[in-house]
């Protein structure tokens, strides 16, 4: 990063306390006298800077925003320095009810049952309590059902950029495939 850019610095700082991903709009929002384009610049020069520096940590696209986070290959680590950190568990049960929500939503709890053949009210609070998922809406349809998505925690969680970087269901059986093989 060159040492005469002081906007990708101010924006270093803010990505660098942000407890969430923080947005290009939300960097413009704040630094109102900067262009967004100087902005996107100022951040694509950030993350190349840092991936040039092979540092145990990275600015990452996520969310919809940009998050310093550690690279997978330490995360063990982190976890064995500072026991506090867990990794998040969830029952196969919301696991495969977060992905229907995932590759459907919107989506009512009904439907979701429908795709998996079982009761999934369980599941469906515990996904909306861990805040993986959220309420979108309600359905148009006599009862007027909640409709579900998931939330930016889930992509921030998940390491997407957005749903559309969930994979196709032949990426999925491609994994499947390669896994078997081992």
């Amino acid at each position: 990063m060159s040492d005469r850019n002081p906007i990708a610095k101010i924006i270093e700082c803010l990505i660098f306390v942000s407890e969430t991903p923080l947005t290009i709009g939300e960097i413009c929002n704040f630094l109102k006298d900067i262009e967004k384009k100087e902005i996107t610049e100022a951040v694509g020069e950030l993350e190349r800077h840092w991936e040039e520096m092979g540092r145990s940590f990275t600015l990452s696209s996520v969310a919809g925003g940009y998050q310093f986070r550690t690279r997978p290959e330490y995360s063990q680590y982190i976890v064995e320095f500072n026991k506090e950190i867990k990794k998040f568990r969830l029952s196969k049960a919301s696991l495969e009810v977060l992905a229907i929500v995932a590759y459907e939503q919107p989506i009512t709890k009904t439907e979701v049952e429908k795709i998996r053949g079982v009761d999934c009210s369980s599941s469906v609070s515990v996904l909306l309590e861990k805040k993986f998922i959220e309420i979108a809406g309600r359905k148009e349809v006599p009862g007027r059902p909640f409709l579900y998505k998931t939330t930016s925690l889930f992509l921030e969680t998940f390491g997407l950029k957005n749903i559309k970087d969930l994979p196709t269901v032949k990426e999925i059986e491609k994994i499947k495939e390669d896994f078997r093989e081992q």
